[in-house]
């Protein structure tokens, strides 16, 4: 189709069609037909009707995808040769709240913050420095628009990230006091001189380590959520040390559980395994199950934690073709 157009040989009737066309799929996040389009005809990236800009577009609606074609521009030139929308810099419109079909996409609160966040850094480093105390028909710079616009996420990301770390620091004192108080009552009992009866035993030496785990594993969780129920909850917090903290004291809680898994299943098949051999099959696949209903229940936020704040980023590089 594109190539189609290209043939008529008519600036108006490209400008009017492929320009078109790129508006609607710059709004709905379409990056395959913006690509195809400013490929054939490199002029529609200053497509301008209407009071479109492709980039202040993609900006207002996050459509990230969209907006990383910044980095197949040479020197980000027409980025920068973009001025305002109602007043409204690049940096201002970073500033406001995303659309709610846009942020929805996320889980959480805490993580919609931090995409937003993300956002507003991301343009900051793309505008003239100008851009970042200009005042817009309101008065406002953009950082002052980005608190007033993000005063209810902001709230709803602190209760957010408040009760779950509650709830996990719970459940990790929960396993630190059995994990502590196994190593005590060790299985099979102690020798008259205070030494386990199935110390020279391996299975013994499994539940050990696996309780020592759980121990160190569930103290450094409870120890990390208190310091996140500790925090300021400042808006920066939100981009990398709450996060990252989440993240530890969430691995911390899985270790946890899984350790006291193994070793309750290393104590029941030690006690029992003279009377009933073939226990410690069904006891491992019983004690399979709560771990891998938190992995369920639990990794996917786990993974979008992990993504979002150590991986490569919403923005980035997507081919090798130079647009412009």
């Amino acid at each position: 189709m594109c190539a189609t157009v290209i043939n008529k040989r008519s600036h108006a009737i490209a400008w009017d069609v492929l320009g078109s066309a790129l508006a609607i799929a710059a709004t709905h996040g379409i990056y395959e037909l913006i690509e195809e389009c400013i490929h054939h005809y490199p002029g529609l990236i200053y497509y301008n009707e209407g009071g479109f800009f492709l980039f202040l577009v993609a900006i207002t609606e996050r459509q990230e995808k969209v907006y990383s074609f910044l980095y197949q521009i040479s020197g980000h030139k027409v980025f920068l040769g973009i001025d305002r929308i109602n007043g409204d810099n690049a940096l201002h419109l970073a500033g406001k709240l995303a659309p709610s079909h846009r942020l929805n996409k996320v889980t959480g609160a805490a993580l919609q913050m931090q995409r937003e966040l993300q956002w507003f850094k991301e343009v900051e480093k793309f505008v003239e420095p100008s851009y970042k105390e200009a005042l817009n028909n309101d008065y406002k710079t953009p950082r002052m628009v980005f608190t007033s616009e993000h005063t209810k996420l902001l709230k709803e990301a602190q209760l957010w990230v408040k009760d779950t770390s509650s709830s996990a620091t719970v459940v990790a004192a929960l396993l630190v006091t059995m994990a502590f108080a196994a190593i005590f009552t060790a299985p099979g009992g102690n020798n008259d001189g205070g030494k386990p009866l199935f110390l020279n035993e391996s299975v013994f030496m499994l539940f050990a380590i696996s309780d020592a785990i759980a121990l160190f594993s569930s103290s450094t969780s409870v120890l990390v959520f208190l310091s996140v129920l500790n925090s300021r909850f400042a808006e920066e917090d939100f981009l990398y040390a709450l996060p990252k903290r989440l993240t530890i004291g969430l691995i911390s809680l899985f270790i946890s559980l899984a350790s006291t898994m193994v070793a309750f299943s290393a104590t029941l098949a030690l006690v029992l395994r003279d009377k009933i051999q073939w226990i410690a099959a069904p006891v491992t696949i019983l004690a399979a199950v709560p771990v891998t209903l938190f992995l369920l229940l639990q990794y996917p936020l786990l993974v979008e934690l992990v993504r979002s704040t150590y991986g490569r980023g919403i923005f980035y590089k997507q081919s090798n073709l130079l647009l412009h």
